[in-house]
């Protein structure tokens, strides 16, 4: 076979490659990705309301530039309410960056260590939990512990735990998933435990020490840790595909407008709210940005420095397969793109 026949071939396996692909990536992905890009990040959001999403909220902090806020979609379906700027939303693993900022106080006044173990700081863990002797606090701050995901257990999100023992005990005594510090696995036992070590250390709930020396100080006054601190009806609606009620009831931690969320990322990417040495220390243990989910809510946080914007999405929509977080994903990409030609 001459070297152009074989170059032919191969490009017709590719070709039937691609159109098989096809079949099996959902038509939703494709259609949200092939789409023009609209002029505005308004067309963008109302463009993804036709895609499957309920309500959307949209919070851009751009340098030199008022913030913006954009909405479509509904707030409350059932009562037809629109989409408001200003709603309180669940911002589930956001909080993460939240815990990440506490520890790196707490280690930067000397009550906690980044390199104790669980066995220092929880050793009735000790025998419960494989390796408790060699996790240290850093490994669990950076999802390198090998601990399993409570919430990885199967049918969870049907019927979630309530509290720290419930959730605990889904993982007690079982196998770890690779030794410490060998692997990296994103896993919310880690903040689990991050957050029960806080408050044996503080002797209260952490979220006071959060609202102290983070929520106080760059005046966040619409972060909240549940929701029996808020009013439910200023909360967003949450929906989960092929299920019939509004989920916004539902507990699952800390709340938050989309500025606030906004106004606290550019604090943590500027470096303003650390104290001296803070910065470095948190540096070492997590990251900048995030992402959140939890059935009806899906959360990012993210900061773009080429652009100096912060751009806080908010979806209250999901779905079991995820095909709605690739979806917003790509929706995400594209409202970059329109602020990017706009800064042209």
């Amino acid at each position: 076979m001459n070297k152009k026949n074989k170059t032919l071939i191969i490009r017709i396996i590719l070709l039937v490659g691609t159109i098989v692909s096809m079949f099996f990536v959902p038509w939703l992905l494709v259609k949200a990705w092939i789409l023009p890009l609209p002029n505005t990040v308004q067309e963008q959001l109302d463009e993804a309301i036709g895609h499957g999403f309920d309500g959307m909220i949209v919070y851009v902090d751009q340098k030199s530039k008022p913030s913006q806020y954009y909405t479509a979609g509904w707030h409350n379906r059932e009562l037809k309410i629109p989409a408001k700027p200003n709603a309180l939303f669940k911002i589930a693993s956001i909080s993460k960056l939240y815990d990440a900022v506490a520890v790196t106080k707490l280690v930067g006044e000397k009550r906690l260590s980044l390199d104790k173990t669980i066995a220092d700081y929880l050793p009735e863990l000790v025998g419960k939990i494989e390796n408790a002797e060699k996790i240290t606090l850093r490994l669990m701050l950076q999802h390198r512990s090998g601990i399993p995901n409570f919430t990885d257990t199967p049918n969870f999100w049907a019927t979630p735990t309530e509290t720290y023992e419930e959730s605990l005990a889904l993982i007690l005594n079982k196998p770890s998933n690779f030794k410490p510090g060998q692997d990296y696995e994103y896993c919310n036992t880690n903040y689990l435990l991050i957050n029960k070590i806080m408050d044996n250390e503080l002797g209260y709930e952490n979220f006071r020490f959060i609202q102290e020396k983070i929520l106080t100080p760059l005046n966040l006054n619409n972060t909240f840790s549940s929701l029996d601190k808020v009013n439910i009806d200023n909360v967003m609606s949450g929906y989960h595909q092929n299920h019939p009620f509004d989920l916004k009831e539902d507990e699952h931690g800390m709340l938050a407008t989309a500025e606030d969320v906004g106004t606290f990322l550019r604090a943590l990417n500027t470096g303003s709210l650390f104290e001296p040495g803070e910065q470095e220390i948190y540096s070492s243990i997590y990251k900048y940005e995030h992402a959140g989910w939890v059935p009806g809510y899906q959360s990012f946080a993210k900061y773009h420095k080429d652009i100096d914007a912060v751009i806080i999405e908010f979806y209250s929509t999901t779905d079991s397969k995820l095909y709605l977080w690739n979806v917003s994903e790509i929706i995400n990409n594209r409202i970059v793109k329109i602020l990017k030609k706009d800064t042209k």
